[in-house]
C-alpha cells in the first residue's frame, strides 16, 4: 500500500476504467503503428500544485502488481497502488482545432490546480 492518503472511493470493491469510443480507436490505432504493446498504461504520481498528476503511456507487458481492464477492444494496464486514486475514471480523447489529447473524467478529483495539470482526491474516512 502506498504511504499517500486513500481516496473515498479505495475501498469499492468493484473497480473500473473505461475509454469512450474514440480514446479506444486512438489507443489502437497508436498501438497498430507501434507494432509493440499490450495497451495504455494510467497511473498517478505526486506531482503538482494540488498532489497528483496522471501518467499515460503505452503498456508493453503486464507486471503482477497490475490491475488489466478490457474495454471496446482496449486493455488499460493500472499498477494497484494507482488505481484507488482513479477508480471510476473514464478515458476520452478529444481534438479541438489543432489540439488533441487524452481527456480524463476523474470521479475523485476534489480538486484541480488552475493549470489543470495536477489534482487532488476526496480523502477517505477511514
Amino acid at each position: 500500500m502506498p504511504a499517500w492518503p486513500m481516496p473515498a472511493s479505495a475501498t469499492s470493491e468493484e473497480m473500473a476504467i473505461t475509454l469512450t469510443e474514440s480514446a479506444a480507436r486512438r489507443v489502437a490505432e497508436h498501438l497498430g503503428r507501434r507494432g509493440h504493446g499490450v495497451g495504455l498504461r494510467l497511473g498517478v504520481r505526486k506531482s503538482g500544485c494540488s498532489g497528483f498528476a496522471y501518467v499515460i503511456d503505452f503498456a508493453d507487458d503486464i507486471g503482477t502488481a497490475d490491475v488489466v481492464f478490457d474495454d471496446r477492444g482496449v486493455r488499460v494496464v493500472v499498477d494497484r497502488e494507482s488505481l484507488p486514486f482513479i477508480d471510476g475514471t473514464e478515458i476520452d480523447f478529444v481534438k479541438q482545432g489543432l489540439n488533441e489529447a487524452f481527456k480524463l473524467h476523474n470521479p475523485n478529483i476534489a480538486d484541480e490546480c488552475g493549470c489543470g495539470e495536477s489534482f487532488n482526491v476526496q480523502q477517505s474516512r477511514n
